[in-house]
């Protein structure tokens, strides 16, 4: 059974459309690659997967069940998480605090944040994915004085602590240095095969590293799609995204 299958989904705004009979079929465990340049319908396309936009067209289909009119929430707790291009914290909190409210999201009590002091068992969560990403040490630390990077990886700790069974990244390594590419690298390398990973990224040297197979986007529809090798190969990718 596939992890996702996406079919013909297709979405307009102001009679512009932006994402035109996009097919998508990722393999539990897979770690998809989604590339493309600005304006080519990615993090739409994300946001028809995880049902924050409706589509007009097409269908979503999660571990096999129709999720395409399911509300975002119902899609979370049936093992989907993602983060954004980008990051929208609470900076007045601490680390540990944003990621036990991102818990909170998938509890009963997601409406009453003043009964968070009870729940004991989503703050020992909390802590597990701060560890699973480096950043259990600073976890009392405000997110305001964090970095950039320690930053995203709190992001990825939100989707982390949410046991997911596929995670939707969203350009990771967006605006990180040298060091901090490379620590969240590492951080997806670890991720064990259980989950499966579908990536929105425009920095290739990492991301073509990380990915199983990969899919172009350009105005919106699927132009390429196949192994690393093949897809760097076609003359399309070099022509569209890689400028040559």
């Amino acid at each position: 059974m596939s992890a996702l299958v996406v079919e013909r989904l297709t979405k307009s705004f102001g009679g512009l459309r932006v994402t035109r009979n996009v097919n998508l079929n990722v393999e539990q465990g897979e770690r998809r690659l989604i590339i493309g340049p600005n304006g080519a319908g990615k993090t739409t396309l994300f946001n028809l997967i995880t049902g924050e936009i409706a589509a007009d067209a097409g269908s979503v289909h999660l571990f096999g069940r129709d999720i395409t009119r399911m509300p975002t929430r119902k899609r979370t707790h049936l093992g989907m998480a993602r983060t954004y291009q980008i990051i929208t914290l609470f900076t007045r909190d601490t680390i540990e605090h944003n990621v036990t409210l991102a818990l909170l999201g998938l509890s009963p009590l997601r409406w009453n944040p003043a009964a968070l002091g009870g729940q004991s068992h989503l703050v020992i969560q909390a802590r597990d994915a701060l560890r699973r990403v480096g950043l259990e040490h600073i976890a009392e630390r405000p997110l305001a004085e964090t970095s950039y990077g320690e930053r995203r990886r709190v992001e990825i700790a939100m989707a982390l602590a949410q046991n997911p069974k596929l995670v939707l990244l969203d350009e990771p390594f967006a605006g990180l240095s040298i060091d901090e590419r490379q620590d969240v690298r590492k951080l997806l390398i670890a991720i064990p095969r259980e989950v499966t990973i579908v990536m929105i990224e425009h920095d290739m040297d990492v991301a073509l590293d990380l990915a199983d197979r990969i899919t172009l986007l350009h105005f919106g529809e699927v132009i390429v799609e196949g192994t690393r090798a093949e897809v760097v190969a076609d003359s399309r990718t070099r022509e569209v995204y890689l400028g040559e």
